[in-house]
């Protein structure tokens, strides 16, 4: 075989130095640009040596594509790229975040924020599996995930995205990078990308780093802090992704102590590169570049300039390729990029790429498309709805609990839009960037649930919004009333009072007024509870932002299984305490980090 970079028996770093020396100044700056799927033509993809394309924001081939749609999509994509002088694969990158949640018809899991409350390493790693089935199936082979962010303040838009507020609780959740990219053999190179087979997926630890500190909770804010605090709190999460070989890290939109973390050569290529040893590539957040003057986009050429001499080697750039492209060329043929950095970032890129198995493997495999959805995957997505659910108050009188539910009741009300809302149900990247209400895709929501749950002579009547004549005229045994917040995705979602939405808080207490409730909240993170709210409530479960299976929740509540989760996160009394964690010597919190009751009222 006359290429190097083409036997699959030769040594990975031999493969990269082969390729790398046949390659063109243009060939390497393709390679480090990820593009749009709308933009990607074929002659794009082939005369500019793209290297990764991406759905920006659940961008699909068409609305509810199924998964064999996909395959077929990025299979003309792939075909594309191996006809480019070189033949170098595609990586093709999806928010598959909480299992392949751009596509109709998969297994969507919990949030990360209920995955904390589980506190199961071993689950995460086994949702880390199915997600990279699921993925593979629709011919990709790379997923911006895990998000191992520690979010210290609720306000932030993007809590949900986080599993929690304690360093320590998001070290053990790494391991569904395993999961998604398979477990290392023993003497494997250290800090080296790895990756199993065509099963796994390319994994993406994000977002470096201090996304989940920044001042008052702000999306994209700035965290202010010092380094050794820096390392401690938010840096640590990334040393475990890393010994997993975890194949590329994305860096924050945010700032850290004013300095964008996108222009950063200390924490960028003195920290993660050289001091925690990443051999993988650093990938920027999209149109990252983009924000670093105002106006956006505006000195474009300082940005790449900034970034790249940062230690950025891809860059998403979903529309602005061209430009970028352009640019780029001109910073290095001007001396002002040096021809180190560029092979620098272009070797990680290709490292990554013979590492995944992209070169041998380039198109789907079909015989996965059958493991989308299917029983056992949303079997595992209903064990981790119920061991994700947090019992935070359980009967007015904690000698007299009120949980679990009698099913046999005679009639039972159910109230509160989120009942029978799967999208709302499923929150922000599911189906879309912002995510959106109504049945979006394939799943049970919380009522189809009960319904199935009591059936025989109970009857059950669900009211979105009752009124006062619909207790005037019936008696109830008692009433599930579930209320939360609608989807949203970063900035959308910061929130400074952070109340229960949509007219929530007066959901409750008209029907808790009237009726013993069980009130189940829907969130993405701890909410401001009204005092008197909290006291007319009989019982009061966090289920977060649960997913496609709403039968994790019946399950648990009427006792089939016990309470299993503990909050991920302090539960604040007043917005005024944040941002309050259990470190904090003033300490009074209304329900602490770790809270959880059975159903006896035994605290967890």
């Amino acid at each position: 075989m006359d290429f190097v970079y083409k036997n699959p028996s030769a040594l990975i770093e031999e493969r990269v130095q082969d390729l790398l020396s046949r390659m063109t100044l243009e060939e390497k700056i393709g390679q480090m640009a990820q593009i749009e799927r709308s933009v990607a033509t074929p002659s794009v993809i082939t005369d500019l040596s793209i290297g990764s394309i991406l759905s920006v924001g659940g961008s699909a081939p068409f609305e509810d594509a199924p998964s064999e749609a996909w395959a077929d999509m990025v299979d003309r994509f792939q075909k594309a790229a191996l006809e480019s002088r070189l033949g170098i694969p595609l990586l093709y990158g999806v928010d598959a975040i909480h299992g392949n949640n751009n596509v109709y018809g998969a297994t969507i899991f919990p949030q990360n924020v209920g995955l904390g409350a589980t506190r199961d390493a071993d689950l995460v790693q086994k949702i880390g599996i199915v997600t990279a089935l699921e993925v593979r199936a629709c011919g990709i082979n790379y997923t911006f995930a895990p998000c191992v962010a520690v979010c210290r303040d609720p306000r932030w838009g993007r809590c949900y995205e986080s599993y929690g507020e304690d360093t320590e609780l998001i070290r053990k959740m790494t391991s569904i990078v395993t999961g998604l990219q398979g477990q290392p053999p023993p003497g494997y190179p250290q800090n080296y990308p790895f990756l199993a087979g065509r099963d796994k997926v390319v994994a993406c630890a994000k977002h470096f780093v201090g996304d989940g500190g920044t001042d008052r909770g702000i999306n994209e804010g700035n965290t202010i802090s010092s380094y050794d605090d820096l390392e401690r709190i938010h840096i640590a999460p990334y040393i475990d992704c890393i010994s997993q070989g975890v194949c590329t890290v994305m860096a924050s939109y945010s700032k850290w102590n004013g300095s964008h973390l996108h222009s950063s050569h200390f924490l960028l290529t003195e920290v993660l590169k050289g001091k925690l040893g990443f051999k993988g590539f650093v990938i920027s957040d999209s149109e990252g570049l983009d924000r670093f003057f105002h106006p956006h986009g505006s000195n474009y050429d300082q940005s790449i300039l900034a970034a790249i001499n940062a230690g950025i080697d891809m860059v998403m750039v979903p529309f602005r390729y061209q430009l970028f492209l352009d640019h780029l060329k001109y910073l290095v043929e001007s001396g002002e990029i040096r021809m180190t950095r560029i092979d620098d970032a272009v070797e990680r890129i290709l490292r990554v790429k013979f590492v995944s198995g992209a070169f041998e493997n380039p198109l789907s495999d079909r015989s996965l498309l059958d493991t989308v959805g299917c029983n056992q995957h949303r079997e595992l997505a209903r064990e981790a709805v119920r061991k994700s659910l947090v019992l935070l108050k359980n009967g007015k009188d904690v000698t007299k609990p009120f949980l679990p539910l009698d099913r046999k009741a005679k009639r039972i009300l159910v109230a509160g839009k989120h009942a029978d809302d799967l999208g709302f149900q499923c929150g922000g990247w599911t189906k879309t960037w912002k995510g959106m209400g109504g049945r979006i895709t394939i799943g049970t929501t919380i009522l189809e649930a009960i319904k199935d749950a009591v059936r025989g002579e109970t009857e059950l009547v669900y009211e979105e919004n009752p009124s006062p004549d619909t207790f005037a005229i019936q008696d109830f045994s008692y009433s599930i009333v579930v209320v939360g917040e609608p989807p949203y995705c970063e900035s959308g979602g910061d929130s400074q009072d952070l109340r229960i939405p949509l007219g929530g808080e007066e959901l409750i207490s008209l029907v808790a007024g009237r009726v013993p409730t069980l009130v189940i909240l829907i969130s993405g993170r701890p909410l401001y509870i009204e005092p008197s709210i909290l006291e007319k409530m009989e019982a009061f479960v966090a289920a977060w932002l649960p997913g496609t299976e709403g039968t994790g929740i019946t399950d648990v509540i009427f006792g089939d299984f016990e309470f299993h989760g503990r909050l991920p996160m302090t539960w604040f009394k007043s917005v005024d305490q944040l941002p309050l964690h259990q470190e904090q010597n003033s300490y009074e919190p209304l329900f602490s980090f770790g809270y959880g009751l059975t159903s006896k009222n035994k605290v967890l």
